[in-house]
């Protein structure tokens, strides 16, 4: 037995140079015109026999206005981000330039005070092996930085990959597999 894991990246709630860490803003304008547009793709990943999201608005929100009806997860909340959260990276870096290094050069750090790298990407690669494997397909909605965590997790990549996987808004990414034995899943476009 295995199971289908498709996870996909809440609507925006801000451009992606507002975004801050650990943010919890609702859906903009832009956000509810992309989920409007991107709806007919993603509208049919609701079949899914479990469907969840993560605890932020804006992801709970993406779930709702698809249809998906997700129950909330709070394992697949965002990082942590200590005394950081709210600020974008541009203001925490003008404060706290050596402190954005040693956080983007070790997984294991936590300057903010918050939840390291590697517990985060520990944490979702949690979530993701305790889902019954049951033969059947589970949708979660869930902030872009949970995608990254699961990708890097599910592919046993170095935690150094986690800052070169661009999630987009209602991009989405398929994992299948067993606990500790996950692959990545690329759909045709074509059917």
């Amino acid at each position: 037995m295995s199971v289908r894991v498709s996870l996909v990246a809440a609507a925006r709630s801000s451009s992606l140079l507002g975004e801050r860490f650990d943010d919890d803003r609702p859906l903009d304008e832009a956000g509810w015109h992309e989920v409007r547009f991107a709806a007919a793709a993603l509208v049919p990943l609701g079949a899914a026999e479990l469907r969840y999201c993560s605890p932020t608005a804006r992801s709970r929100a993406t779930g709702d206005a698809l249809g998906f009806a997700p129950m909330v997860q709070p394992a697949l909340r965002d990082c942590d981000m200590g005394r950081w959260r709210g600020c974008t990276l541009a203001d925490v870096a003008a404060r706290e330039p050596a402190a954005v290094d040693v956080w983007l050069s070790d997984p294991r750090s936590a300057p903010h005070g918050g939840e390291p790298l590697l517990a985060f990407i520990s944490r979702i690669g949690g979530w993701l092996d305790t889902r019954p494997a049951c033969d059947g397909s589970i949708v979660a909605v869930a902030e872009p930085a949970v995608v990254r965590a699961a990708l890097v997790y599910a592919l046993r990549a170095p935690p150094s990959t986690y800052w070169n996987v661009d999630v987009r808004p209602l991009s989405t990414v398929t994992l299948t597999g067993l606990p500790r034995r996950w692959s990545l899943r690329l759909e045709s476009g074509a059917r």
